[in-house]
């Protein structure tokens, strides 16, 4: 990529938000661009960034053996009303509607209608299960107290699964089989979540768990016990039968060990039971021939919550004055490396183009600093905020035969030749 053409000028890092310093310096620097509260548009970098994450899950739930689907996020309203659901969403609030002349549409705000509506043609028969679809599609909910820019947005891409089984027990599995497939999408991404007891809340069903990050900037209050791993959310404290339930889902018979930290919700996995198919009739053909509810569970992840608490904590500081950028993960950073050559120096500018032209022949990805008018040092200081992992600094110390690549995030420096840096990057 050659950075000129993606329109970014350099900007000064000033009056960062305090709470979100990471959203607030993509905002800075054009990376995101708010169309409203709760809107906003992705620039290249955090898109790509987006893409690898939405990569990791694809291919983590199809290695969990999961099917890949895409649903309509524009729903006809029958279908919500059929569920029972309509009037709740729309008189909360939450749900956005359209009127035309050919009846009234909703905006998606979750999935559970259109996926019983999809399943309910495809698995009629036991010999049918189980099975899980999953999609990764934009969710939109109208958040009164929209927070923490992407962390909660009115628009938002969002992997949803739901699982459908013959009974209790298959529900059961299929929700350890969820629960495993996100721990490894977590760790993929390096995010380190806590799976934490939950309550099912307005979701209903039997049991569900939240992965939660470790974060001050998350708006979530959980009980957790480092000596086992154990969290639970404070919500669970408020049912009448909250010991009973603990004892019996979790086996935890005693929280006094347990102490209160603040959290980031990234996903969130729920039991359905038969709830949803019993309320749009969804039922499958036992082996006798007569009709059954499916057991359902819901599984899904924020991917947008996910980018941004991965920002966030990416963050790089500067003595002097604070947050000044990113270094992210290699294994999700889109672009590897940037070249930044002394742009007035044309047998600098020359080398970089070669080396950038090799590196894209050899399918790795690098940023080609080409703005025009810009001081080497303030190229420098951009390189951190688009969080590329390494640096090529083409400059009046360079030699030519060897380049100095430095790692963003150490500041360590190394003078290897361009076949060294193709081994280390292939």
């Amino acid at each position: 990529m050659k950075l000129s053409q993606t329109g970014m000028n350099t900007v000064k890092l000033t009056n960062i938000d305090e709470m979100y310093p990471g959203q607030s310096i993509l905002l800075k620097t054009g990376q995101l661009v708010q169309y409203g509260a709760g809107l906003f548009a992705y620039n290249t970098v955090p898109l790509l960034v987006r893409r690898n994450i939405e990569k990791i899950i694809t291919e983590t739930l199809n290695k969990y053996g999961c099917i890949e689907v895409l649903l309509p996020t524009l729903q006809p309203d029958t279908i919500w009303k059929n569920s029972g659901r309509y009037s709740h969403y729309v008189d909360e609030g939450t749900m956005l509607i359209t009127e035309s002349n050919k009846g009234t549409f909703c905006l998606a705000p979750t999935g559970e209608e259109a996926i019983l509506e999809f399943a309910r043609e495809k698995l009629k028969s036991y010999k049918n299960l189980p099975v899980t679809y999953y999609q990764i599609g934009e969710k939109f909910r109208n958040e009164i107290r929209t927070r923490g820019y992407l962390l909660r947005g009115k628009s938002f891409p969002m992997l949803d699964a739901y699982s459908f089984d013959l009974n209790e027990e298959g529900m059961e599995k299929s929700y350890e089989n969820a629960r495993k497939a996100f721990l490894e999408i977590f760790e993929k991404i390096g995010m380190p979540v806590i799976p934490i007891v939950a309550d099912n809340g307005a979701m209903g069903g039997k049991k569900s768990e939240e992965f939660m990050l470790i974060s001050e900037q998350g708006e979530d209050k959980i009980l957790y016990n480092e000596e086992s791993g154990i969290g639970l959310n404070t919500e669970i404290l408020e049912r009448e039968d909250y010991k009973e339930y603990l004892q019996q889902e979790y086996n935890i018979t005693d929280i006094s060990k347990f102490k209160e930290i603040r959290t980031m919700e990234l996903g969130h996995i729920f039991q359905l039971g038969t709830r949803y198919s019993e309320m749009m009739k969804g039922k499958y053909i036992n082996k006798e021939g007569k009709e059954e509810l499916y057991y359902m569970g819901c599984y899904g992840i924020g991917v947008s919550r996910t980018l941004a608490a991965l920002y966030e904590q990416s963050i790089i500081n500067n003595e002097k004055w604070g947050p000044c950028g990113f270094v992210l993960p290699e294994t999700i950073a889109p672009y590897k490396i940037q070249i930044i050559p002394k742009i007035e120096d044309e047998a600098k500018m020359k080398q970089a183009k070669e080396i950038y032209n090799i590196l894209k022949e050899k399918g790795i990805q690098a940023i080609l600093d080409d703005r025009e008018n810009i001081q080497i040092g303030t190229k420098i200081r951009d390189c951190k905020v688009l969080g590329t992992p390494y640096m090529i600094v083409l400059g009046d110390k360079t030699d030519g035969k060897q380049l100095e690549i430095e790692n963003n995030k150490t500041g360590e420096k190394q003078n290897i030749s361009i076949e060294e840096i193709i081994k280390k990057f292939q």
